[in-house]
């Protein structure tokens, strides 16, 4: 193989690389998100000491350090990025990541102390993390300018692989944790890993490989139009971090809200952990509908801009928080409600992110100039970490100081002032937002 060979494309037809990096990336998001589905319930019930004494977290503990790894796997995308655009390029540096990435799911089913979950999740950051801009910017990286308008649809197949392997690995994970214990519950995210890697390194002839710009990249990032367009999608990307903020407390504070609702539905009790699964059940559902009916009806009301998608998206996750806060007050009154109630509140959120997230992936790839693809996907992914961060120290806080008011009820209704503010912030941004397209010439 030739390590950076131009791959020409009929226009007609997809990619030959796109299978394999659809296909990878399906049992990659299997393996994080079966991973992180039991993560909060296994460090609140199965943590144990040197010893083998059990030594859970408290909730608040457990929250403050799931919303920490999630930031800290969210900021190793610059180093990703800096490899893929700058040194390796992409191909290799998603190989020699994934490796690491198999090391950290293996260390966590073989130590269930804190030692093992430190190296664990240490080296699943890296390897998660590392190679997140540069998977998103391949799948760009595999059209040019005749076949551009394939892109929107393969972004949309792209985030239904990563939910498909959410999905499965989000029931089957909990119920390995439940019936065989977390080396069981752990290992198997470690041989889906594994299979991903198997999988991208197949298509190695059939990628198109751009190669790394050297030093080309940091003078690009740091030239007038460079710096511009850092600034213009920053200001986009602060904004975005309070969805993150919210959006992934699906892992830890509605996990443990589930916990104290009733959870039998059609004559079936399911566990805390695999109500996750409700959401990317929900995004292959949900993303053709937006893309087939949806959209076209919203064009009848106001042009379906990104920036347009993206309001949109955050004042609906101003409602999907609203509805969690009422059932948490329902639960701080002695109600127990049925688990029906957040599984609409699933429903909110996850239409929200079809519109945020989505939208996001295919917006950054497009605004970012040719040399910095991978690097502009990173800094997006920074404002997962900003808002994980956030939601992290303010459980840790909640953790080590008296703060009444933040707890039960009033804790989702703190996050959702702020979500209500954030939208209306970035409503008025959009308005003065002027967008500059970049995309890759064939050769």
């Amino acid at each position: 193989m030739s390590a950076y060979r131009i791959a020409p494309t009929p226009s007609s037809t997809l990619p030959a690389g796109i299978p394999f990096i659809v296909g990878n990336e399906l049992a990659e998001r299997f393996s994080y998100y079966g991973m992180r589905a039991i993560l909060v319930v296994f460090m609140t019930r199965y943590l144990v000491d040197a010893s083998g004494t059990p030594a859970p977290m408290s909730d608040s503990e457990a929250k403050g350090y799931f919303h920490l790894f999630v930031s800290i796997t969210y900021l190793t995308p610059f180093l990703g990025a800096l490899l893929a655009d700058g040194l390796l390029g992409k191909y290799r540096t998603i190989i020699a990541l994934s490796l690491v990435y198999c090391l950290g799911h293996f260390a966590l089913s073989l130590d269930s102390t804190r030692m093992g979950l430190l190296l664990g999740q240490s080296l699943i950051a890296l390897g998660a993390g590392g190679i997140k801009p540069c998977v998103s910017a391949h799948v760009g990286d595999q059209f040019g300018s005749s076949n551009q308008y394939l892109l929107s649809k393969v972004y949309s197949w792209f985030y239904l692989a990563i939910n498909l392997g959410a999905f499965v690995s989000m029931l089957l994970i909990p119920w390995l944790l439940e019936h065989h214990g977390p080396a069981a519950a752990f290992a198997a995210p470690g041989l889906l890993m594994l299979l991903a890697t198997i999988i991208f390194w197949s298509g190695r002839y059939r990628f198109v490989h751009i190669p790394p710009a050297g030093a080309r990249f940091v003078k690009d990032a740091l030239s007038g139009e460079g710096l511009r367009c850092l600034g213009r999608l920053t200001g986009i990307y602060l904004f975005i971090t309070m969805f993150w903020a919210l959006f992934d407390q699906t892992g830890s504070s509605w996990v443990l809200q589930s916990q104290q609702m009733d959870r039998v539905l059609f004559g079936y009790e399911i566990l805390p952990s695999q109500i996750q699964a409700a959401n990317p059940l929900l995004i292959v559902i949900l993303t053709p509908l937006f893309y087939r009916v949806l959209y076209p009806a919203m064009a009848r009301i106001v042009a379906p801009t990104a920036l347009n998608k993206i309001a949109a998206g955050l004042f609906m996750t101003v409602a999907a928080f609203a509805l969690s806060a009422w059932i948490q007050t329902q639960i701080d009154t002695g109600i127990k409600p049925n688990i029906i109630w957040q599984l609409l509140a699933y429903l909110l959120l996850t239409s929200a992110e079809v519109m945020v997230s989505i939208t996001c992936l295919e917006f950054s790839y497009t605004q970012a100039p040719l040399t910095m693809k991978s690097f502009v996907m990173a800094l997006y992914m920074a404002a997962v970490a900003l808002g994980n961060l956030f939601t992290s120290m303010v459980n840790f806080w909640i953790e080590h100081a008296t703060v009444g008011w933040l707890n039960g009820a009033g804790y989702f209704w703190f996050f959702t002032g702020l979500m209500l503010l954030t939208a209306l912030g970035f409503f008025g941004y959009s308005r003065v937002y002027r967008e500059r397209a970049y995309m890759q010439q064939e050769q």
